[in-house]
């Protein structure tokens, strides 16, 4: 039994709360959370938590946002309350996949050079920086610096008495500077009458009550820029849990490994390979002659450790993704790198949501001639149509482990299988509250 120490389970997944007290050998707190009738979240902590460690778990399936400022509230009552310390448990990260760096359509980082400045500004395309005794680069079509020297020429040439030519209001409206405006000063008060007359028969206005030509309106066309810069999500998650009181974080198989840079406190992030590794050994058959296959690019770090540590083959399913009209996803061709006929071949992904990626990656591996095909799967999240998805795939056995509540995703499809990770994170919470270290927990063997 672990003393001084305060176990808080949020609303995210009681099952795994109960889990982690029952192998710490401590009765859950006492916590009540519930919403107002407006929607707002309420915590109240029912115990005292003065001079103890707090462990608050909460994941990041189902409602996330939801989940995600229950977790911040509780954090932050903790520290008002005097806690010593207070670590969040967070199996699956909220947020983990909302990388930092822009991506464009390709899915590589914007960082090209210009292609051609004398054309319109494109994604892939980018402002020269300038160099040291170098002439400055080139303005892009359209920038607000070049609209700025238009106006300041027209200004000029009005002061000159020389008929401006190249006015963006004269691009806008030509008909109306053209007709209107120059006409107005040229015309008797007789004749400005009845053009007045004419003008609200025929010209229509805008709110601002400027005549509109249908033929010279047209519509808003933005300028491509950097329209692909996503906002940063990450570290504003990561400032969120640091400001609200957290002292440490401890979570499992971070999607992208570069969140840990993210905060300013300690972060551990545990391994579920290990739990992969020993269903493997154990639940399948004369598995060194099976194949971990990974899913995309992305993962093929994590499939060959496990490939490795098990002296198994190892394939990559490479995405190649063409420009359409359509989408993207749409387009993507999928070609194996690999021989797997005639054996078994076994997905590894660190995550699961909508689960296209792991259902067509089935069945290119039946069309190549694998006899079964396994899904190994770290947080299994399965949203949407994810279960009839995998229902109707290629897919024979799919694993994944109760980082995210499973008991509905298992009650609809008779192909899932979970795993504990219950066990893990009480170790860890049990080593880091005796200070002691938690690297046997990284090992993959």
């Amino acid at each position: 039994m672990v003393r001084n120490i305060v176990v808080l389970g949020g609303s995210s997944h009681p099952e795994l709360n109960k889990t982690i007290c029952d192998h710490l050998g401590i009765p859950p707190s006492n916590i009540l959370l519930s919403k107002f009738s407006v929607g707002e979240t309420r915590v109240e902590i029912k115990e005292s938590v003065r001079g103890k460690d707090v462990y608050i778990i909460q994941s990041g399936g189902g409602k996330v946002n939801d989940h995600l400022m229950e977790l911040l509230i509780t954090i932050s009552a903790c520290k008002t309350a005097s806690a010593k310390q207070v670590t969040a448990v967070l199996p699956l990260f909220p947020y983990s996949r909302q990388s930092d760096i822009p991506y464009n359509k390709t899915g590589a980082p914007l960082a090209k050079g210009p292609v051609n400045l004398s054309d319109s500004f494109t994604f892939e395309s980018r402002p020269q920086t300038p160099h040291p005794s170098q002439p400055e680069s080139a303005g892009l079509n359209g920038s607000l610096e070049g609209l700025n020297k238009k106006l300041g020429k027209a200004h000029l040439d009005e002061q000159n008495g020389i008929s401006n030519q190249y006015s963006p209001q004269k691009e806008r409206f030509p008909a109306q500077v053209n007709g209107i405006g120059h006409g107005s000063n040229q015309s008797s008060g007789r004749e400005r009458g009845s053009s007045t007359s004419s003008m609200n028969q025929s010209t229509p206005f805008e709110d601002n009550g400027t005549s509109v030509s249908s033929s010279s309106k047209t519509a808003f066309v933005p300028q491509p820029g950097y329209k692909q810069w996503v906002a940063q999500a990450g570290t504003l998650v990561a400032d969120l849990l640091t400001c609200a009181g957290a002292d440490h974080i401890i979570t499992m198989d971070l999607h992208d490994p570069q969140y840990q840079g993210f905060f300013d406190i300690p972060v551990d992030n545990l391994y579920g390979r290990p739990l992969l590794k020993r269903y493997i050994e154990h639940k399948i058959p004369d598995y060194k002659q099976a194949v971990i296959v990974s899913p995309d690019a992305g993962g093929a770090k994590r499939a060959t450790a496990i490939a490795d540590g098990l002296e198994m083959d190892f394939a990559l399913i490479h995405k190649e993704r063409r420009p359409t009209r359509i989408t993207d996803r749409q387009n993507a061709t999928m070609m194996l790198v690999g021989n797997i006929r005639n054996r078994v071949a076994i997905l590894v992904d660190d995550l699961a949501d909508t689960s296209n990626t792991i259902t067509r990656a089935a069945k290119l591996l039946k069309k190549e001639g694998a006899t079964m095909v396994y899904a190994l799967l770290t947080h299994g999240v399965l949203s949407g149509d994810a279960i009839e998805r995998i229902n109707a795939s290629a897919l024979d056995r799919v694993i994944v482990t109760n980082s995210v509540p499973q008991e509905e995703h298992k009650r609809r499809c008779p192909k899932l299988e979970v795993l504990d990770v219950g066990h893990i994170f009480s170790e860890a919470i049990r080593r880091v509250h005796h200070g002691e270290s938690i690297s046997v927990l990284f090992q993959y063997d």
